[in-house]
């Protein structure tokens, strides 16, 4: 019964497994019937990543076909908690590795196949510019999956070589760079993680870790630093990578962390105190003064280096400070750039391996590219120019690599220098030119450009399963350098045409082009002319401004004396304004006494007038009145008369 059960899950599975990649919509359908989660009761019931047979391999592969692509499903995957489902699996399988549980070593290769899909499955949410990876990066991190895959990347059983190739170590730390590339956030949390690693010297010469190594906590930068580092052998070359794109994805796009990050190495460098593997004194030390004949230890220094430096004038700049020797006692002191000059050009003559000189070219076009001052100080040593060109002028055909760089190399050199560099612009091209020739030129940058490991780049697996040379895994090249030296392809093959006269290249309209030496001594000419008439005329503005303080501070002295004589004459006119105030008051006190009395003299003059008036008009009428009376007493005396008259005087 239990047989034929199986059997039906796995027709079932199948099944859906065959229906599912291509459909979003059957993705949709199947993920809302409530897939997710009897997917992970189904292999929580069949044992699940530690002892899960291959019916949890294909529930994964089911699970993975659902969540491909489909950001909707994802979406619904984190809402519904499977993601703490998830994290739930990945710590039972650290756990039961962790607590020492016997497992059958035929069911190792099952349960690392588990491992690596549940891993992959945590990637297909961590697409690259994705605009739902950093939501999912913090949804991933708020439930531990990030520490419970560190748990997995440095597990003592996890290293321990098995038939299949499922390198889980290599892919847990890859899906660890994913799962804090881009964010900010988490890149600054990451560093603050410890992780338990294995004594490097209980490792065994074939990768694997005795049973009973003991292990100690680390800083997980430290633990990815010294996996990156440390010399091994090329079955870890794997996991080394994988490291070392964690610690790339550390400081990708991050300027702080690059720059504490390089400080951190240089102070460990100049010290020469540092416990922890450090880049710069590897690339600076001779290899032969390390006794070591692992060549991924200088190139991954490099590789380490170039991440940390590439279009970052800043960390360019910290890096170029760097200097070796003690002046004080007799020692010559180099710069930084020309030490690991040195190093490559002696590294060329005892025929070291191929990588290490690959890994110095790397660096140093990537260094020199775009930065003058990096230019001159590389020329400061002019004998790596003959070097160089002797190096390109190799036309074996094994050797296409090696010639094509320094010829790239060669290229950027002359690109930004200048009439003022060591060795000046117009001496290089004739160098170029009369040394190596145009068309070598050309044809090795061309044929660094068509090697397959350069042109096939993005097709080869970049692992240690791949092709051997020499007993080591044919990875030369990193992929940011492949993807600076395709982009700046066609610029290097042009360089060597730009006049000696035209420098300091620019982007107009998406266009290289230059500008002329001689418009710019010109125009530094007219510069340095506008300089001192500038000097000119803030002399003489300095002689006005102290002239005119002067007469601001005569004009003040005045003022403050003219203020004292108007604060004076105003007192003066304020006296004499009382005292006139006093005198009209006065004035018009008398003027109000002299009206008053005039006022009653004249009622009086009014009223001995009226007395007098009506007095007047009495007498008046006492005179009328007599001389009315008087004049009829004078006709009554006249009819008296007439009557007492004769007759005849009557009638006459």
């Amino acid at each position: 019964m239990v047989s034929q059960r199986n059997r039906s899950l796995f027709q079932a599975l199948l099944l859906l497994i065959a229906l599912t990649p291509s459909s979003a919509e059957l993705q949709k359908v199947v993920a809302f019937e409530n897939a997710f989660d009897r997917i992970f009761s189904l292999i929580q019931n069949e044992g699940s990543l530690t002892h899960g047979s291959a019916l949890v391999e294909d529930c994964l592969s089911l699970l993975g076909n659902l969540l491909a692509l489909n950001v909707s499903n994802q979406s619904y995957f984190r809402e519904t908690g499977c993601i703490k489902r998830l994290a739930s699996l990945l710590a039972d399988a650290a756990e039961g590795q962790e607590s020492g549980e016997a497992i059958p070593e035929w069911t190792l290769e099952q349960r690392d196949k588990n491992l690596w899909g549940t891993l992959a499955i945590i990637q297909l949410f961590l697409v690259k510019g994705g605009m739902s990876t950093p939501t999912n990066q913090m949804a991933f991190w708020q439930h531990d999956v990030l520490q419970q895959v560190l748990r997995i990347a440095f597990g003592e059983e996890f290293n321990i070589p098995i038939k299949a190739k499922v390198r889980v170590p290599y892919f847990a730390l890859s899906t660890c760079a994913g799962l804090i590339s881009g964010n900010p956030t988490l890149q600054e949390k990451f560093a603050d993680l410890d992780v338990a690693v294995h004594h490097a010297e209980k490792q065994t010469l074939n990768g694997s870790v005795h049973a009973n190594a003991p292990t100690q906590k680390l800083n997980v930068i430290e633990a990815l630093l010294r996996l990156t580092l440390l010399p091994a052998p090329a079955q870890l070359l794997d996991a080394r990578l994988a490291a070392c794109e964690c610690i790339r994805a550390f400081t990708e796009n991050h300027r702080g962390i690059k720059v504490h990050f390089l400080r951190r190495a240089i102070d460990g460098h100049t010290s020469g105190e540092d416990q922890i593997p450090n880049i710069l004194t590897i690339l600076v030390s001779p290899p032969e003064s390390r006794g070591i004949v692992d060549p991924y230890q200088s190139w991954l220094a490099c590789v380490l280096l170039f991440h940390l430096i590439h279009d970052d004038p800043e960390t360019k700049g910290l890096a170029m400070k760097v200097c070796e020797g003690d002046e004080l006692n007799g020692e010559e002191v180099i710069t930084c750039i020309q030490a690991i000059t040195g190093n490559f050009l002696s590294g060329i003559q005892r025929n070291d391996d191929k990588r290490i000189s690959v890994g110095y070219l790397m660096l140093l076009c990537g260094w020199l590219f775009e930065d003058p001052d990096v230019v001159n100080d590389f020329l400061g040593e002019g004998s790596s120019i003959q070097s160089l060109i002797q190096e390109t002028k190799q036309c074996v055909s094994s050797k296409t690599l090696l010639p094509g760089l320094c010829a790239a190399l060669l290229g950027i050199i002359y690109e930004f220098s200048s009439k003022d560099s060591p060795i000046p612009r117009a001496t290089l091209h004739q160098l170029l030119m009369g040394r190596l020739g145009r068309e070598v030129y050309i044809d090795r940058i061309t044929k660094l450009r068509e090697h397959p490991l350069v042109r096939d780049f993005e097709v080869i697996p970049q692992t240690s399963h791949g092709h051997h040379d020499g007993g080591f895994p044919k990875i030369f090249f990193d992929r940011l350098f492949i993807d600076f030296l395709k982009d700046n392809f066609s610029r290097l093959i042009r360089a060597i045409d730009r006049e000696p006269g035209i420098e300091v290249p620019v982007i107009a309209n998406g266009i290289p082009k230059g500008i002329s030496r001689e418009l710019v001594d010109s125009l530094q000419t007219q510069v340095e002319d506008k300089t001192q008439t500038i000097q000119t005329m803030e002399t003489e503005l300095l002689s006005l401004k102290r002239k005119l303080e002067q007469e601001e501070l005569d004009h003040r002295r005045t003022k403050e004396v003219c203020e004292v004589e108007l604060s004076r004459i105003k007192h003066v006119n304020d006296m004499h304004q009382m005292t006139h105030a006093e005198e009209i008051q006065r004035l018009e006190e008398n003027h109000e006494r002299l009206q008053t009395d005039l006022a009653k003299k004249h009622a009086k003059l009014l009223a001995t007038m009226v007395q007098h008036k009506q007095t007047s008009s009495y007498a008046e009428e006492l005179c009328e009145r007599y001389d009315a009376e008087d004049a009829a007493s004078e006709q009554k005396s006249e009819r008296k008369k007439v009557a007492n008259a004769p007759p005849n005087m009557k009638l006459a």
